[in-house]
């Protein structure tokens, strides 16, 4: 597989997590960990049938223990606070907030050994923040308390999936195949605490049946073979900047689904939030030029 083409395989993620909000919120009145658990069952499945259908069954158990732990302490862990935020705080505002990860990825990894941190990232962060702070206050209109837990899980998410997605700079060697035993994993341990601490419920309409099917299918499925694909063979520093139009492409398709409503204080927060993590971006790309000469 060549690079340009695995780079491509990668962009389907993020097209993919644009239409995360949309079906969690059609998928309702599913609670969160039992939607986890039928979401990560499809997408699981779908992965050992492509595993299976290309002989790589037998890698699977070459893989550390620790491997799997962390991957599905990743995935649970953003999804179950994702599903958690969306069914507490309004979508757009809940889901512009998550996808403050793409800036935090940018931040943490100016963190690592030999990376700095620059103005650009320092400067970025100050815009995207402002960003979220705009969602939070609703512009002039102040704080709605009872939407504040929400917000405090979807930063949480935003914190679970950049963390997750730094450290998995470790397992640049770990086959993709993995990735059908983390969404497996998460699903059995998302039943259990569904059962302990939920009531079942199901979509009442069809509408609703195949918002969680394509849930699971989609953002919470295909999406995570797709991206591991990209970050792992393709232009990774090109798939991170392009992953900062998820929030505003997302924010898009609530709002041309009527979900949403087209205010200015959303477009707003999504340019801030956009433009701050692309800020951020150009800073990491800058330190890996050679400096002009004065």
């Amino acid at each position: 597989m060549t690079r340009q083409r695995a780079t491509s395989i990668g962009f389907l993620a993020i097209l993919l997590w644009a239409l995360l909000a949309l079906f969690t919120v059609g998928s309702a009145p599913v609670p969160p960990l039992q939607l986890n658990t039928v979401c990560f069952g499809i997408g699981g499945a779908i992965g050992l049938i492509w595993t299976r259908h290309s002989g790589g069954l037998s890698e699977l158990r070459r893989i550390s223990w620790r491997v799997y732990a962390f991957g599905t302490a990743g995935l649970f862990g953003y999804h179950a606070l994702y599903f958690s935020a969306l069914r507490l705080a309004p979508a757009a505002e809940a889901g512009l907030i998550a996808y403050l990860w793409p800036l935090l990825i940018v931040l943490f990894s100016g963190l690592l050994p030999g990376e700095t941190l620059k103005r650009g990232h320092l400067a970025g962060a100050a815009i995207g923040f402002a960003g979220a702070a705009l969602i939070v206050l609703r512009g002039a209109q102040g704080f709605q308390t009872t939407a504040l837990p929400g917000y405090g899980l979807a930063f949480l998410c935003a914190l679970t999936w950049s963390g997750y997605s730094i450290l998995s700079r470790r397992l640049g060697s770990v086959p993709t195949a993995s990735v059908a035993v983390f969404c497996l994993a998460t699903a059995a341990l998302s039943l259990p605490l569904h059962l302990m601490f939920e009531d079942t419920a199901w979509p009442a309409t069809s509408l609703g049946w195949a918002a969680m099917l394509a849930l699971g299918a989609g953002p919470v499925g295909l999406a995570f073979y797709v991206w591991d694909i990209g970050v792992k063979r393709g232009d990774i520093q090109l798939l991170g900047v392009a992953s900062y139009a998820a929030p505003l492409l997302s924010t898009l398709v609530l709002v041309a689904t009527g979900i949403a409503d087209a205010t200015r204080t959303i477009a707003i927060s999504a340019l801030l939030i956009t433009a701050g993590a692309t800020l951020a971006a150009r800073a990491s790309a800058a330190k890996t030029q050679p400096c002009e000469r004065r």
